[in-house]
């Protein structure tokens, strides 16, 4: 069985429902550590999931769900476990996992990964920097995962894209901070990064572009 860089099976074992239905801040946290993955026709895409970013609900002015429900956000207020994907800025696709139980928005911005199966076909979808640096943003993942809108509302617990349990990080390896990109609730300490990753967005308090 093919295994990632810190020992443990890339694919398996997949993390089922109940790992993802609880507040989205718990699950941002508990994400660190954890495979992203996505089988593709041209090979396996993965990554050990190094820095998020909690978005909740009604209480939560920076959330796409804080209005209510819409035709973007609609996945937001669905089930756990499925892939919340948007557009922005004109060129980034922006991968999400939805969190809370059903009728309750809550997601998780995935910031950051290391990346660790697919380097050839990231590197083929137009990155060329160094490769601890290839995950290191939310728009850089779009791309170099292939994510489209097509791919909004995909369920992680079954099918080719899917979370795995990876190797949890323990709690003194792991930095919280406020949200960055945003303007509105931005004192929330909603971002959790493993600390020391090469992979993780912000060089100190400067983010890097997404």
């Amino acid at each position: 069985m093919t295994a990632n860089r810190v020992g443990a099976p890339l694919t398996s074992p997949r993390l089922g429902r109940a790992f993802f239905a609880r507040d989205p801040v718990t699950l941002a946290r508990d994400l660190l550590g954890r495979v992203l993955f996505y089988r593709t026709a041209e090979g396996l895409l993965a990554g050990r999931i190094v820095e998020t970013e909690a978005y909740t609900g009604a209480t939560d002015p920076a959330s796409h769900a804080f209005r209510g429900p819409t035709a973007r956000n609609a996945v937001m207020f669905g089930p756990a476990g499925h892939a919340y994907v948007y557009f922005t800025y004109g060129m980034h696709h922006c991968l999400n996992i939805t969190a809370e139980r059903a009728g309750q928005p809550g997601a998780v911005l995935l910031r950051a990964m290391e990346p660790v199966s697919g380097i050839a076909l990231i590197r083929a979808r137009g990155d060329r920097g160094p490769e601890a640096r290839l995950l290191s943003g939310p728009g850089k993942i779009g791309r170099a995962f292939g994510l489209t809108l097509a791919d909004n509302g995909r369920d992680f617990t079954r099918g080719p894209l899917g979370v795995a349990a990876g190797s949890p990080i323990p709690g003194r390896a792991v930095a919280v901070s406020r949200r960055i990109g945003i303007s509105r609730a931005v004192d929330l300490p909603y971002r959790f990064a493993v600390i020391g990753s090469r992979s993780v967005s912000g060089r100190g308090s400067d983010p890097d572009p997404l």
